[in-house]
């Protein structure tokens, strides 16, 4: 008697989920509001809301409890969060397997501020690719809001204060806050010859993406340096610090100078120090990675050429108090 070998196969049916309201409210979730999610997401607070509304009417279940300030999750909503976080995690991790795979062994990702590269690292790369022709540098921009994840890049140039979990992590350089302006502003009718002096210019200020305290401002300056600034002064904001730096350069105002970014613009003459004060910031650059069993020999090359690059920079000039118009 021939035995017969039934095969059974169970399948599971797939909802037509709406998957771009499901990555809106895990990121509502994960980010504690709104705005912030609709900032990560590049979108408007309005659109944030209406996918998460869609996802509550298509599942008819409230998923989160709003507040005026802050939303919180239900327990399903929690759940649901949970569960598409890590479903969002697993993806991209075979995505970066994928681009990894196909992605040549001789390119180098990095990931940095748009300011940091576009006034330091840019400048610097030549020598790099003079060094090594047979590597490849690809650079991508981003805000520094995220945690370094590794799946975008395979170094990433972090500016702040050294808090960066289970990643790999190396010093590159600290830095000293002094103000900057164009030549033209120590001389003339409202010449820059005392801190006093800025109530008759404006302040211009760089956007420190990083929440954590001290922060590398005007005021954490003039504390640590021991001088007082004058109220009622003006200020401007910029999103980069490249813009800050040019703007200075312009002579529209006066810039909080971070030593890295203007060290060249001070030995050429584009921009000079009114006062003499300096203090060290509470930040520094950091690069960060993967920890990996055995590093990469690119990645390696990378880290030995730009932590070089970062020790022969010019030391800070001597300062020179600029002459006083008459």
């Amino acid at each position: 008697m021939k035995k017969v070998i039934i095969s059974i196969r169970m399948t599971y049916m797939i909802l037509n989920l709406p998957y771009a309201a499901l990555r809106t409210f895990e990121a509502v979730v994960r980010l504690n509001g709104f705005s912030a999610a609709a900032l990560e997401l590049g979108v408007s607070q309005s659109a944030v809301s209406q996918h998460v509304k869609s996802l509550e009417e298509w599942l008819k279940e409230e998923l989160l409890i709003r507040g005026a300030r802050k939303s919180k999750p239900t327990p399903y909503g929690a759940l649901l969060a949970q569960e598409v976080s890590n479903g969002l995690t697993g993806i991209s991790e075979v995505c970066t397997q994928i681009r990894q795979g196909r992605r040549a062994d001789k390119t180098i990702v990095i990931s940095c501020l748009p300011g940091f590269a576009f006034v330091w690292l840019f400048p610097r790369l030549l020598r790099f690719d003079l060094a090594h022709p047979d590597l490849s540098i690809s650079v991508t921009t981003d805000t520094g809001l995220n945690p370094f994840s590794g799946t975008e890049a395979d170094i990433g140039i972090r500016y702040g204060i050294e808090k960066f979990g289970e990643l790999q992590v190396d010093h590159l350089m600290d830095e000293q806050l002094f103000p900057v302006c164009a030549p033209g502003l120590v001389q003339g009718q409202h010449a820059l010859h005392d801190v006093a002096s800025l109530v008759h210019h404006t302040m211009l200020q760089d956007e420190v993406l990083n929440t954590s305290s001290p922060n590398p401002t005007w005021e954490y300056w003039a504390k640590s340096c021991g001088v007082t600034l004058p109220t009622g002064i003006r200020a401007r904001r910029f999103g980069q610090s490249n813009m800050v730096i040019q703007a200075a350069i312009e002579g529209l105002g006066v810039a909080l100078g971070r030593e890295p970014l203007v060290i060249e613009a001070l030995r050429d003459g584009r921009l000079v120090r009114p006062f003499p004060e300096t203090t060290k910031s509470p930040f520094a650059y950091w690069l960060v990675r993967r920890k990996e069993k055995q590093e990469r020999k690119k990645i390696g090359e990378f880290l030995e050429w730009i932590k070089f690059e970062a020790q022969q920079q010019p030391t800070l000039p001597e300062f020179r108090r600029p002459n006083q118009a008459v």
